[in-house]
């Protein structure tokens, strides 16, 4: 007979605490396409609990979690539910009642699940995480659990530095989860069909030989006097001495998500999202997710439209969202965006692209994605603020090509244009800065004249530079949040002063403090677990906003974690690295080529130095990642076209 020890719902108990918190829709679950599946034969059966470590309205929309949801759901004998970070009025709640840590879906106890994945596409999820695991009855250091507790898994775009959360997690996966969650599942299956043989220990010991994962345990770490650090060396027979990204091939044959998730509260993006390609070989230096995804692989046109025909119709959306990290550059956009407006002409769905960049917009493309009558702003990211900045970072767009562009979409009848720039880029001085103010008023300038209006309008957007792993400016120093707050101080009074343009110039910006915690999360090593701890100890949680975010808080738990380890905030952050320090994730493969990597980032201070252009137009310039990895581009053109759809 099978054997199934079901954990009991946890809504019963829930249920009459729920009016009492925020939001209390967002505990509930039973979303349109949410699935809920029978807990199964204890031996056979694996069952994971995905989290996004934040709230539901930002956790819920995220396509990693959906897609890895529904691939999971798909196979046999194995099971995924959700769960997000609970709001501290909840949590205070589950505190007080003894109530755990729940899936959504079917409200079973997060520590009853064979694996807890958690998806990290910033670190300033952390502290999340650990009141998670630490409501789920989970024990937050993984040397302290036993064999009745969850594989705590990470994932995501921050997995591909996992060392300050190596006190916590138990593995890492870098890369694309399709195909890996399957082959782990297979693991755990295995093992658990056989009675579950030597316990935790075998199971992380047969994921971390088998390539796919990291286990952070199988690694030793030492530092130097000076507080230096050394290399990870595996301290486990058939550990890799480098564990590789999985990279996904033939997106076509994943479709996924096929079914999504319809939220049953207001989420920050209310639409369906079909991701048109993956990767992104730009070349932009700043950008770890342009060079962590590489290669570029594209989805064909008539996939594109079966994915946004099918979501249309299993979720009631009415805007489409077509997304990659650069989607105007996609061989067939131009068809993509005509064939797609001419099957939904006339009714209530819209079609939009995110950031576009400036040298891959046209009018026509425009006009195309606004056919149906919505026509919101423009958003464009020149990221630097002076023609040299852009060379500095790869971003090969003039001042004339954005000036041109802008001038086009006015001219068309556009009337806002919002620009995305940042602050703190390496070599950036004061008066890059301060022209930011200088192309915004030209921009504006140029819009009332080829319009003829003076309803014209740029939002300035400016963000503060964080050096990421796994890019040239993995190297570069940090700037200090005083020198940060002090140029976005500078350029905000000379908009203010503009008396012509200022008025019709908005300034929206960050300041330099959340910028350096998340610095030291991003590069940091083994030794910042004391921090993150130390932080959520005193009350950390939901970093990434502002209004829960303490700088303080994260300065007190620095002092204290670091104490005695001969390193500060400072190292960390604003000190730049040389080619021959150990980097925390040099153990970890991305398939970028470390000394192509030094080579770019010297590319970038050198002012005579020639532009890195796209490998998709021109011959590789030996980023490593295709022979490494063994991949290649996968590109169009296909030749096909989108059929119309019948009239009902």
């Amino acid at each position: 007979m099978p054997v199934s020890t079901a954990p009991e719902s946890v809504f019963a108990r829930l249920e009459p605490h729920l009016p009492s918190v925020q939001k209390p829709i967002q505990y509930v679950g039973g979303e349109l396409n949410s699935v809920t599946k029978e807990w199964g034969d204890d031996r056979t059966t694996v069952r994971w609990a995905l989290m996004y470590p934040d709230a539901y309205e930002v956790g819920l929309p995220n396509q990693g979690v959906q897609i890895l949801y529904e691939v999971l759901n798909e196979a046999e004998d194995t099971l995924a539910e959700r769960t997000y970070a609970v709001w501290p009025d909840l949590e205070a709640v589950l505190r007080r009642e003894d109530i755990p840590q729940f899936t959504v879906d079917s409200h079973r106890p997060v520590g009853a699940f064979d694996l807890l994945g958690l998806s990290f596409s910033t670190e300033l999820g952390y502290t999340n995480m650990l009141t998670a695991l630490d409501l789920a009855g989970i024990p937050l250091h993984a040397v302290d659990r036993t064999d009745g507790h969850p594989i705590v898994l990470a994932g995501g775009h921050s997995a591909f530095n996992p060392e300050p959360i190596a006190d916590f997690i138990d593995a890492a996966v870098l890369g694309d989860g399709e195909e890996v969650v399957l082959k782990i599942s297979e693991v755990v299956r295995e093992w658990k069909g056989e009675g579950e043989t030597g316990g935790r220990d075998e199971l992380l010991r047969r994921l971390a030989v088998s390539g796919n994962v990291y286990v952070p345990k199988f690694y030793d770490v030492s530092y130097g006097p000076d507080g230096s650090l050394g290399p990870a060396v595996p301290n486990l027979a058939g550990v890799p001495a480098r564990v590789a990204k999985h990279t996904l091939m033939d997106l076509d044959s994943w479709p996924y998500p096929a079914n999504p998730l319809v939220p049953l509260a207001e989420t920050v993006h209310e639409r369906f999202s079909v991701e048109i390609f993956r990767g992104c070989t730009r070349g932009c230096r700043f950008c770890q997710a342009g060079m962590i995804t590489r290669p570029v692989r594209e989805r064909s046109i008539t996939t594109i439209g079966a994915m946004v025909q099918n979501g249309i119709e299993k979720s009631g959306f009415d805007e489409v969202g077509l997304l990659s990290l650069s989607s105007a550059d996609h061989t067939e956009i131009g068809e993509v965006a005509k064939d797609l407006a001419d099957r939904y002409e006339g009714s209530n769905v819209s079609l939009s692209l995110p950031s576009t960049r400036v040298d891959a917009f046209n009018i026509t493309l425009a006009n195309e994605f606004s056919r149906n009558g919505r026509r919101s702003g423009l958003t464009f990211a020149p990221e630097g603020g002076s023609e040299r900045m852009r060379k500095v970072i790869n971003k090969m767009v003039t001042e004339e090509d954005l000036i041109n562009t802008v001038a086009a979409a006015y001219s068309h009848g556009w009337r806002q244009v919002k620009l995305y720039f940042m602050v703190g880029l390496p070599t950036e001085t004061d008066e890059d800065v301060l022209q930011v103010a200088d192309l915004a008023r030209k921009v504006i300038q140029k819009g009332r004249e080829v319009s003829g209006h003076n309803d014209i309008r740029c939002t300035v957007s400016i963000g503060g530079f964080v050096p990421k792993p796994h890019t040239p400016f993995q190297w570069a120093a940090q700037l200090d949040h005083v020198t940060t707050d002090d140029r976005l101080y500078k350029l905000r009074e000379v908009v203010r002063n503009d008396k012509k343009y200022g008025r019709a110039i908005g300034f929206r910006y960050h300041d330099g403090k959340p910028g350096i915690v998340e610095g030291l999360l991003s590069r940091g090593d083994r030794r910042i677990g004391k921090v993150i701890e130390a932080a959520w100890r005193d009350g950390g949680r939901f970093d990434g906003w502002s209004e829960h975010f303490s700088y303080d808080r994260w300065m007190a738990a620095a002092e204290t974690g670091l104490a005695g380890t001969g390193v500060d905030v400072d190292w960390f952050t604003t000190r730049e690295r040389g080619y021959d320090e150990v980097l925390p994730w040099d153990h970890l493969d991305s398939g970028l080529d470390k000394d192509w990597l030094w080579e770019d980032w010297e590319d970038a201070l050198d002012p005579d130095s020639i532009d890195v252009e796209d490998c998709r137009w021109t011959p590789c310039y030996d980023c490593g990642v295709c022979p490494e990895m063994g991949t290649d581009i996968q590109i169009g053109p296909t030749g096909q076209r989108l059929l119309p759809l019948s009239v009902v």
